[in-house]
């Protein structure tokens, strides 16, 4: 899947506080902001559903802000990453993977990593 910076226009709706905030598809199973429940990740967007109760990889999202890269020293090695946060309410939701120094690394570029203690599951879970 392509990563889209904006979230098309059918998803879009004016919330009170003035800001656009992006609503995915009720028929899907979704993840939203634990502090705001804004919409953040589609259920199918996420690349490991095996994750350890810390983190989850998405390819995509919404309601996603991006501050700027810097570069830090992961578990896995260096890497260039931009802190993400909730646009409706700010909140730092985890990281953005810009640039991996090492090749064994470099499929983690532009994925999204959202700690879990941020999100809660919407819409369709059993």
């Amino acid at each position: 899947p392509e990563l889209s910076e904006e979230p098309p226009a059918e998803m879009v709706k004016m919330t009170k506080s003035k800001t656009f905030q992006a609503y995915l598809p009720n028929c899907h199973r979704t993840y939203s902001c634990i502090h705001c429940r804004a919409h953040l990740a589609n259920h199918d967007e996420l690349i490991s559903k095996a994750s350890v109760n810390v983190i989850s990889p998405f390819f995509s999202r919404v309601n996603v802000g991006c501050g700027p890269a810097e570069e830090r020293v992961l578990l896995t090695g260096l890497h260039a990453v931009a802190d993400i946060y909730c646009e409706n309410c700010k909140t730092t939701l985890g990281w953005k993977y810009e640039h991996a120094f090492e090749s064994s690394q470099k499929y983690k570029e532009g994925k999204f990593i959202i700690e879990l203690a941020h999100m809660i599951k919407d819409n369709g879970w059993e």
